[in-house]
Formats: C-alpha cells, sequence, structure tokens
C-alpha cells in the first residue's frame, strides 16, 4: 500500500516538475532538483530495507 502512494506522489511531482506552463517556466532546477532528492531518498531506503 506504501509503494502505491509513493509511486502517485512521484508521478505527479515529474508532472509538476516539467517546465510546460507558462507559470513555472522560470522556477528553473528547483522542481527537478527537489524531485532527484526525493528519488534518492527512496531509493536509499528501499536498498536499506526500510520500506
Amino acid at each position: 500500500m506504501l509503494i502505491n502512494l509513493i509511486l502517485v506522489f512521484l508521478i505527479l511531482m515529474l508532472i509538476g516538475a516539467v517546465p510546460a506552463w507558462p507559470h513555472s517556466r522560470s522556477w528553473g532546477y528547483y522542481p527537478s532538483g527537489g524531485l532527484a532528492t526525493v528519488l534518492l531518498i527512496l531509493i536509499f531506503l528501499l536498498l536499506a530495507g526500510r520500506i
């Protein structure tokens, strides 16, 4: 159940990180950098056996 919620959350973050909309073009790399940080933490937790 937790894995499904994490996957949905990551997919929504990925869609939000795409600078395709006019209001988000000036954000730069901040959304995708946050997404990369979350992905690194999740990969570390998966490898450590915490999830």
